[in-house]
C-alpha cells in the first residue's frame, strides 16, 4: 500500500499554524451565545426511558377484594413515568421503622395509562399478609393518598414479545399473581396489544378473588378476554363457566386453544405444580414464561437443603470498603433479609433470585441457594458471587457488598 506523504509548505507557515487556529477558535467563542444551550438528545432519551428513580405520590387507594387494595401512583412535578410493557414490575423503596428495604410489585395498570400527560399514573395491587407474614405488604396496604415514595421501573421480562410469542395468550394465575394480567387485558382492550387472553385464575374460594370486579368489567367490554375461575375449596358451588379443582393439565387443555403462549404468575407452590402439569401437555419451554412471587416460605423444605441444619444463628461479617461489620444471620432467612434487619442497604429488585441486583461476593463460609432462585451466571458461580435474596447461610460467613 502506498503511504501518503506529509506535505511541508515552509518553516514559518508550519510553525504559525497553531497560532492561526487558536485565533479562529477564540473568535468562534466570542461570537457564541453566552447561554449554555447545549443538549444531548440521546442522553435525554435514555434518561426518560431508563431513569435511575422516579418520585411519586399516592393518588388513590381502592379496595379490590376483602384483603387486597389497588394503589394508584402519580409522578411528582419534575418526574415522568417511563414507558413499560404490560406484565413488567416496579420496585418501591420503603422505610419501615429502622429498616430500609424495597419490594417488587407487578404493575396492574396499562402502559398507555402512564403516557397521559398530567393524568399519567401506574398502579399496583397489594394484599394484606397473614399474621406473621407480609412485613412490607402490610405497610403498603395501610398507605393513604398523599404518601410519597421513590420507585424504580420498569423491570422484568414477563411481557409479550411478538417476535417470540403467539397471539393466543393463556394466563395461569394464583392469588396476587393475577395483577400483571389485568395490565395485559387493559392493553388488549385499548387496542395497543394485538392478542387474545384467556385467564385461568386459581383461588381457594369465591370470597376473596382479587380484582374480580375489574376483570368482570373488562371481559364485558372486550371479547378478546376470558376469565375462568378455578376454585379448589371443598363443598363449594361452582358458578357456570368456572372450574372445580386446581390448574391441572386437564383443566388447562380445555382452554389452551391452538399454539398458546403461557404466562404463569403466582406463589412458589403453584409455580411448581403448574410446571409439572405443563410438562404433561408437552408444552415447549419457549412457550412458557414464569413470574414467581418471592422465595420459599420455609427454606428447610427446599430440595437439597441440608437436613442437619436446623434454625440457627450464624455470624455474618459484612465487608464494605475498608470497614467490616459483624451481624447475626438466621439460617432460615436470606442474606438480604439479614442485611436489612441490621440496617445495611443492599439493593433488591425481584427478591426471587433472578435479576442479580442484590449480588454480593462470598469471601468465606458455606451457604445454600434456593433451587428456583438460582439465577446466577456461570461466571458468578465460578467466582463466588451469589444473589443475596435467594442465598441462606449454613455457617459463619464473610461477604463483600457494594457501597451505595
Amino acid at each position: 500500500m502506498k503511504m501518503a506523504k506529509l506535505k511541508i509548505k515552509n518553516l514559518l507557515t508550519d510553525l504559525t499554524g497553531q497560532m492561526r487556529a487558536d485565533k479562529k477558535r477564540k473568535a468562534c467563542i466570542k461570537a457564541g451565545s453566552p447561554v449554555n444551550d447545549y443538549s444531548d438528545p440521546i442522553k435525554d432519551l435514555c434518561q426518560e426511558l431508563h431513569p435511575e428513580f422516579t418520585e411519586v405520590e399516592v393518588r388513590e387507594v381502592e379496595d379490590v377484594s376483602l384483603t387486597a387494595r389497588r394503589i394508584f401512583f402519580k409522578p411528582l412535578p419534575g418526574f415522568v413515568l417511563p414507558p413499560f410493557e404490560a406484565g413488567q414490575y416496579a420496585v418501591i423503596d420503603l422505610e419501615i421503622g429502622n429498616t430500609k428495604t424495597s419490594r417488587p410489585y407487578s404493575i396492574c395498570s396499562a402502559p398507555y395509562q402512564a403516557r397521559q400527560g398530567e393524568e399519567s399514573f401506574f398502579a399496583i395491587t397489594v394484599r394484606k399478609g397473614k399474621p406473621g407474614e407480609g412485613f412490607a405488604s402490610d405497610f403498603l396496604y395501610e398507605t393513604k393518598p398523599g404518601a410519597r415514595f421513590t420507585v424504580h421501573l420498569p423491570f422484568g421480562h414477563f411481557n409479550v414479545e411478538p417476535l417470540r410469542d403467539s397471539n393466543n395468550l393463556v394466563a395461569l394465575a394464583g392469588g396476587s399473581g393475577i395483577t400483571p394480567f389485568l395490565s395485559m387485558g387493559l392493553e388488549i382492550a385499548h387496542g395497543t396489544l394485538d392478542a387474545t387472553l384467556t385467564i385461568l385464575y386459581g383461588s381457594a374460594s369465591y370470597n376473596d378473588i382479587v380484582l374480580e370486579k375489574q376483570l368482570s368489567e373488562l371481559t364485558g367490554r372486550c371479547k378478546k378476554i376470558k376469565v375462568v375461575n378455578v376454585i379448589s375449596g371443598e363443598g363449594l358451588a361452582i358458578k357456570e363457566g368456572d372450574e372445580k379443582g386446581f390448574l391441572s393439565a386437564e383443566v388447562i387443555s380445555k382452554y389452551m386453544g391452538a399454539d398458546p403462549t403461557f404466562f404463569v404468575c403466582g406463589p412458589l407452590p403453584m409455580y411448581r405444580f403448574v410446571s409439572r402439569e405443563l410438562e404433561k401437555l408437552n408444552v415447549p419451554k419457549r412457550r412458557i414464561h414464569m413470574e414467581v412471587f418471592g422465595g420459599p416460605k420455609d427454606i428447610r423444605k427446599d430440595e437439597g437443603y441440608p437436613a442437619s441444619i436446623q434454625t440457627q444463628t450464624f455470624s455474618l461479617t459484612v465487608v464494605r470498603g475498608i470497614h467490616e461489620t459483624v451481624i447475626p444471620a438466621l439460617s432460615t432467612e436470606s442474606l438480604a433479609v439479614s442485611l436489612e434487619r441490621a440496617g445495611i442497604y443492599v439493593r433488591t429488585c425481584c427478591r426471587s433470585g433472578s435479576c442479580g441486583a442484590c449480588r454480593v461476593e462470598v469471601l468465606s463460609g458455606d451457604f445454600f441457594v434456593a433451587k428456583e432462585g438460582d439465577g446466577r451466571r456461570m461466571a458468578d458461580k465460578a467466582n463466588g458471587f451469589v444473589h443475596s435474596c435467594s442465598t441462606y447461610p449454613l455457617s459463619d460467613m464473610k461477604i463483600k457488598v457494594n457501597i451505595h
